[in-house]
């Protein structure tokens, strides 16, 4: 069992490791792009990412899912990593941080 702040300090490594996974085609982190839509840790170790895709269609689909849950999985600390992919609610460019738009021209 791990305390309340262990399960903050290792939420708070995830988010880290997903700032340094990119969509290949925009030069955004996956998280910044905001296709990250929930982050929850256990106190046994467990972690559950809820993420998108920009489209179902997308051509890192398969590839991109498998890479945020290796890396995870991967983390000291972290027992398993259990990640759901869904469309509900649809990605749009509106969910992309402040910081995302900034560096693509929307704002």
């Amino acid at each position: 069992m791990k305390t309340e702040a262990e399960v903050q300090a290792l939420g708070d490594h995830i988010v880290e490791v997903l700032h340094t996974i990119y969509d290949p085609e925009i030069p955004i982190d996956i998280y910044e792009l905001g296709l990250i839509y929930d982050v929850q840790v256990s106190d046994e170790g467990l972690a559950k990412v809820v993420m998108t895709l920009t489209t179902p269609n997308c051509p890192v689909a398969e590839s991109m899912p498998q890479e945020v849950e290796t890396r995870i999985a991967g983390i000291e600390g972290i027992t398993s990593c259990e990640l759901e992919l869904t469309f509900e609610p649809q990605w749009t460019k509106e969910m992309m941080s402040e910081e995302a738009m900034l560096a693509l021209g929307f704002l």
